[in-house]
């Protein structure tokens, strides 16, 4: 009996030690997917891909700002996310999985959650049933502004800007359904609507207030861009534009900034109002240039929150509205630089914030497009309240398989 332990162990070491000095041979390029099947019978097909971003942040505060400590810095794996897409039984029914993993991806657990991590960004079954007519349903992100929708590893800079931080609709549960059609010469129309449940994603339990209504509408006056992406990376030869207005109203809505923020609990469980936010925005790329500008505006029917009897709460809904826009231009040896103006302007009476402006100036070197680059930028805060103002400085590898 003791001999055949030893046996079993030699032979799941040899087994092993075999597994490690074999080298299977894959087709695959870098960025193009860990896995790449598609089954025999063309029943199905599966890419998996991994990526993620590690970053490196220091603050320097101004005079007089006691919120920051000089030097202040930390090291931290911004996102890092499993992806898996691919048909299934006919190429018209698509599906996408995407798994977060970093602290920031999992942040959020509560009652509302079960109490668990959110693991699933997205999980979301895409069905083109007519023409250019898609119906999705599941948990992905919502048709709102043109910064959240691209991708958060086809970025032009280290993050997103303040404007989608605050005013973002993000990602949700519930159908859309996708259109786009060409009325000729090249000019394109996309439209989006969504129905959604109305308090962010993965929330299993308790949808408490109303529901979510989302709707975009983009044009391209001169046809499609090559990639739904930040810096132009394919050098369009010819001009192109996109301009596009998205609209939501989140019904009874139950949080600080509509889909996102806070719960506003009172004596009643929750105070409940409705919440509209409008966005519209243009992208232009040309040549390597590259030109974002987007606005948002957030309003509720009655922004602060109160009990039963008429008494604050301490909880207000985020009104306000703001301004990005940042432009960047591509070398010819992959070096982009990129400049960016932002503006948040939340209504003070309500909100008791001021106007937040923030300056940034950008770096990357893209050494495999958007599968492999680096990213640095310095901004400088400037915001009325005196709150975090001073000097940011971020460092960020992204690496994508």
């Amino acid at each position: 009996m003791k001999l055949l332990k030893w046996q079993v162990l030699f032979a799941l070491l040899a087994f092993g030690t075999f597994n490690a000095n074999a080298q299977e041979i894959t087709e695959s390029k870098f960025g193009k997917g860990l896995v790449n099947v598609v089954a025999k019978d063309s029943s199905f097909s599966l890419k998996f891909a991994t990526r993620f971003q590690s970053l490196f942040t220091s603050n320097w505060d101004f005079p007089g700002n006691e919120n920051l400590q000089n030097g202040e810095s930390n090291f931290l794996i911004r996102r890092a996310r499993l992806k898996f897409e691919g048909f299934a039984y006919s190429p018209k029914l698509r599906y996408k999985m995407e798994l977060g993993l970093s602290n920031r991806d999992i942040s959020g657990a509560s009652y509302y959650t079960h109490n668990a991590p959110r693991y699933i960004l997205d999980a979301v079954i895409k069905w083109n049933f007519y023409e250019n007519f898609d119906l999705w349903v599941g948990q992905t992100k919502l048709p709102g502004n043109r910064e959240r929708i691209v991708s958060s590893g086809n970025m032009q800079t280290v993050d997103r800007s303040l404007v989608n931080s605050v005013f973002n609709v993000d990602r949700e549960m519930g159908i859309q359904l996708h259109h786009g059609f060409d009325m000729g010469n090249n000019f394109l129309v996309k439209e989006s609507v969504a129905f959604t449940q109305g308090e962010g994603r993965n929330v299993t339990r308790g949808n408490i207030g109303g529901y979510h209504f989302t709707g975009r509408a983009e044009i391209y006056p001169f046809g499609d861009f090559k990639a739904y992406s930040g810096a132009d990376l394919d050098r369009e030869q010819t001009p192109k534009l996109a301009i596009g207005a998205a609209y939501s109203h989140n019904g009874d809505a139950v949080k600080t900034e509509s889909v996102s923020g806070s719960y506003m609990e009172n004596d009643n469980g929750f105070y409940e109002t409705d919440i509209t936010t409008f966005f519209v925005d243009a992208m232009f790329k040309y040549r390597g240039l590259n030109i974002l500008a987007e606005y948002a505006d957030r309003n509720a029917d009655a922004p602060i929150a109160v009990n039963t009897d008429g008494t604050l709460t301490g909880d207000v809904v985020e009104v306000g509205n703001g301004f990005n826009f940042q432009a960047g231009y591509l070398f010819k040896n992959n070096f982009e630089v990129v400049g960016r103006y932002t503006t948040i302007d939340l209504d003070e009476n309500i909100t008791g914030e001021g106007v937040h402006n923030q300056y940034t100036l950008g770096l990357s070197k893209y050494i495999v497009g958007h599968k492999l680059k680096v990213q640095t930028d310095v901004s400088l805060n400037d915001f009325s309240d005196n709150m975090d103002n001073g000097l940011m400085y971020r460092l960020q590898v992204d690496i994508h398989f």
